[in-house]
């Protein structure tokens, strides 16, 4: 069922499109995530679809008795209502119901005929079969357990809410709309102001609901996990894709493929024409040149993708630091509760360490520690040999919201820095233009993001330290600075809740959690597949007797697939590897695409053949690990 559609969709500002001719179709139980370099319009377009917004031009088509909610990013209470106050305000129209439950058991008990008690019999019946329907009488049940799983405790249940901060009223925001459940939920950036575990919880709770969704985020590990379908938007266009961000992006660049060849097997055509119109247009042939004219006016030019291509950005050559850049023995920290105790590690030259835990672990204050800028409690901490500390804070509180762009990202004291090099820099970073004399205080939360960057990377400094730097940036400047850390030569220390973000850069990982630091050897999966262990062994030592088991008998591994020499799957795998490869010149070639049913088992044939090939290369894996 088709819940909101859109045809010919357009909205500008001051003349300028931010998009047109947009073609969209939300149906029921779709979880759809809308993604889009920054600037593209996707929080305009959520604010159309949520009738926030007028669209300039088109149609936009909502289903008569259908409920859209936007999620708030503003709070929205009165001031002396407590956090379980907002919460179940999003649940008003059961409560509503209830209320009149209430009222039609009054009236059955204090009716005087009959009839009228018949009457309200029927309705307090009605209602009753609509409230279970809706689960209502677990109501509170529901609402602790959204508020808890967006990190809320009892003790805050009855606070007022505005003595929340403001990412902690956001999050309330989200358990409003959440408990809300309307038809269709417009969730931008849900996960800001979330930690890993509160996102975890997120991913899992969106991905059991009825409803329809569609939601804006940066978090490709999140779209991966939560979505069903992809819009696209970018240079003004929407372009849909099944499946969640993975899938969404291979499919994406198999297309890119196919119409690059597509295009240049058309310009050979054309270019063999347009020879064949020069050299017989005036001559003997001159009548068949010129029904090739008539042949090359009527080709429908093929129109490749545009590519959504994020900034070089890049931290360039660094003086080389010595082999130990960070050495800390026995740190401990302590507020009103301990944050950490009794940590060493040594940090060596050219790893990226990431710290992760929940909001309020105490991430900030232990890279603060291990540079020096905030002093332990007990322990010490060494820095190496010529290292020099580049520091990028969370709120991006270190740019003055009053200077110009230019100005913030400019070395401090640097003689040699000219305006030119400034704003070759700031180019490289994606700032180029009118807005690098901006100030900062009008650059979106992208720019200021940027302008950090920017200015991290002028500082020349060899030990970079982030503290959330991939907030505020889209994904394909997320993978631009995944990528510069990657050919960073120096040493990286970066907090951070995107694990995504963490799988591409971490050689290791310092988890804050429970007053304790732990260190993980390996990136956000190796930490998953430790912490699965851990569970299953804390469960199964629950349920098993020490005298059951030996406690170090080895479980013997059980094969996923039958014996096969590892030569033999190397074998199969070369001759599939070829098929795929003659599937997808086929399916770079025009005439295929002219063929509807041909085009559609070239791709099937195509889908099958990676399918198993996925398989060849699993079962290889188990061969090699198991015959050696």
């Amino acid at each position: 069922m088709i819940l909101i559609s859109a045809n010919g969709l357009g909205r500008q500002f001051a003349g300028d499109p931010v998009f047109q001719d947009l073609k969209l179709e939300a149906r029921a139980g779709e979880r759809i995530g809308l993604v889009g370099p920054n600037g593209a319009g996707k929080t305009t377009l959520m604010r159309v679809l949520a009738g926030r917004d007028q669209a300039d031009y088109g149609n936009l088509s909502i289903r008569p008795g259908i409920k859209v909610s936007l999620l708030r990013q503003e709070p929205d209470f009165a001031p002396d209502q407590t956090l379980m106050e907002v919460a179940k305000s999003g649940l008003a129209s059961l409560l509503d119901l209830q209320h009149e439950l209430e009222e039609a058991a009054r009236e059955m008990a204090e009716a005087e005929d009959e009839e009228d008690r018949a009457r309200a019999t029927r309705r307090y019946g009605e209602l009753h079969d609509h409230l279970e329907h809706q689960d209502a009488y677990s109501i509170e049940h529901r609402v602790e357990e959204v508020l808890a799983g967006l990190g809320f405790g009892p003790d805050d249940f009855h606070r007022a809410a505005r003595t929340f901060s403001g990412g902690q009223q956001s999050r309330l925001m989200l358990a409003k709309l959440l408990l809300e459940s309307p038809d269709v939920m417009l969730l931008d950036e849900p996960s800001n102001h979330l930690d890993i575990e509160a996102v975890a919880w997120l991913e899992d709770y969106l991905a059991r609901q009825t409803v329809a969704m569609v939601v804006v985020s940066h978090d490709r590990y999140f779209l991966d996990k939560v979505v069903t379908k992809i819009w696209e938007l970018h240079a003004g266009k929407l372009e849909a894709y099944p499946g969640n961000y993975t899938r969404y992006w291979r499919l994406r660049t198999e297309k890119a493929k196919v119409l690059e060849r597509q295009a240049e097997r058309q310009q050979e055509k054309i270019a063999d024409l347009e020879a064949y119109i020069r050299k017989y247009g005036a001559g003997q042939r001159a009548k068949q040149a010129h029904d090739r004219e008539k042949k090359l006016a009527r080709i429908e030019r093929v129109e490749t993708m545009r590519a959504i291509v994020g900034p070089p950005m890049g931290f360039g050559e660094v003086e080389r630091s010595g082999d130990i850049v960070i050495e800390a023995r026995h740190l401990s920290k302590a507020y009103d509760t301990p944050l950490f105790r009794d940590l060493s590690l040594s940090i060596l030259r050219g790893q990226c360490v990431g710290v992760m835990g929940p909001n309020g672990a105490g991430k900030t204050t232990l890279i603060k520690a291990l540079i020096g800028r905030e002093k332990p409690d007990k322990g010490e901490v060494k820095l190496g040999h010529k290292v020099q500390v580049g520091y990028h804070d969370q709120g991006l509180e270190s740019l003055a919201p009053e200077t110009t762009v230019l100005r913030a990202a400019w070395p401090e004291d640097d003689p040699d820095w000219v305006q030119g090099d400034v704003r070759d820099l700031l180019a490289r970073f994606g700032l180029s233009g009118d807005v690098v004399f901006q100030t900062v205080g009008q650059c979106s939360g992208g720019e200021k993001a940027k302008v950090a960057l920017a200015r991290l990377s002028a500082t020349g400094a060899n030990l970079l330290v982030m503290d959330e730097p991939t907030n505020h940036l889209d994904i394909w400047s997320c993978e631009a600075l995944e990528r510069s850390i990657r050919e960073f030569e120096g040493t990286v220390l970066v907090v951070s809740h995107d694990r995504y973000f963490l799988n591409q850069v971490a050689d290791r990982l310092i988890v804050v959690s429970g007053g304790k630091a732990r260190v993980i050897e390996g990136d956000y999966e190796t930490y998953q597949r430790l912490a699965q262990q851990d569970a299953e062994v804390a469960a199964q030592a629950k349920t098993t007797s020490p005298a059951a088991k030996a406690p170090d008998a080895p479980e013997k591994q059980k094969r996923k697939f039958p014996y096969r020499k590892s030569v033999d799957l190397e074998r199969e795998i070369a001759e599939v590897e070829a098929q795929v490869a003659e599937i997808e010149d086929l399916l770079g070639q025009p005439a295929t695409w002219h063929d509807p049913v041909k085009a559609v088992s070239t791709q099937q044939r195509h889908a099958d053949l990676k399918r198993n090939l996925a398989r060849l290369y699993e079962h290889w894996e188990e061969a090699v690990e198991f015959n050696s």
